[in-house]
């Protein structure tokens, strides 16, 4: 594995995909957490760069802890592009992969799920801010069942990587993408790129990883539990996204947009 992220690492240096890791409080090797990573983006190429390969140093910043970015699970289906993903470390976001990670992999994991998923892509534009949870509890409850503190991940720049032709509401093409999204279970978005049309933009991205929330293990956690949780998390994300939008290049009066 350590191979193949370096080899990651190389081709990601080649295609000038500017990645920084920011790190505001340890993680306690002895524990597992999720990190939930935010925006999607249109291929989540900040998400992969930086927990798929050791292109920002995770391992160094975070010694004893070992990432693992969960992608949707129907991805594993597809002939040929399944043993990409899997060669490239990646992990469906299925609850028994989950479980696998969280119960029986041992200690010191940081299961990356990006929670924002097709329904966020679509909202992937330059200059937008938007993530999409607030009906998505499903993370919190899994991390309730297996005590694994919640982490918010924002990744500054990550919007910025491509051009999307964006539709709007009740458009043709939004149906269409929407029809699609509910099919396959991902959104097939009409984008651009700087270099022969899907290479990113040579724009720097930031990850911003966030002080783990810390959350008690309950094997059947109420509804009340997972909305309070929730609720947390979200607070951490805002608030993680407004003390560092500045030094990551956004202005004072930018907002985040949870919806």
């Amino acid at each position: 594995m350590t191979t193949e992220k370096t080899k990651w690492k190389e081709i990601l240096e080649v295609l000038s995909v500017l990645q920084w890791l920011v790190k505001t409080a340890e993680l306690n090797p002895n524990k597992n957490y999720i990190l939930g990573c935010h925006p999607h983006g249109i291929m989540c190429a900040g998400g992969f760069a930086c927990f798929s390969t050791e292109s920002c140093g995770f391992a160094e910043a975070f010694p004893g802890m070992r990432s693992c970015l969960a992608v949707l699970a129907g991805l594993f289906k597809i002939p040929l592009f399944r043993d990409y993903i899997m060669a490239a470390g990646l992990y469906p976001v299925s609850k028994p992969s989950l479980t696998h990670l969280l119960s029986k992999s041992g200690k010191g994991n940081a299961v990356v799920i990006v929670i924002g998923g097709a329904a966020e892509s679509l909202a992937s534009s330059p200059g937008v801010n938007t993530v999409v949870m607030k009906q998505r509890k499903g993370f919190v409850r899994m991390a309730l069942e297996f005590g694994a503190d919640l982490v918010p991940v924002y990744l500054f720049g990550e919007n910025e990587l491509f051009r999307q032709v964006v539709f709007s509401d009740g458009s043709l093409g939004r149906r269409l993408q929407d029809l699609f999204k509910k099919i396959m279970g991902f959104a097939p978005c009409l984008f651009v790129g700087e270099r022969f049309g899907w290479l990113p933009y040579r724009f720097p991205v930031t990850t911003v990883v966030g002080s783990p929330i810390s959350v008690p293990k309950r094997v059947t956690p109420t509804e009340e539990e997972v909305d309070h949780y929730h609720k947390l998390y979200m607070e951490g994300l805002s608030k993680l996204f407004h003390e560092h939008k500045v030094s990551c290049g956004l202005s004072e009066s930018r907002k985040l947009q949870i919806i």
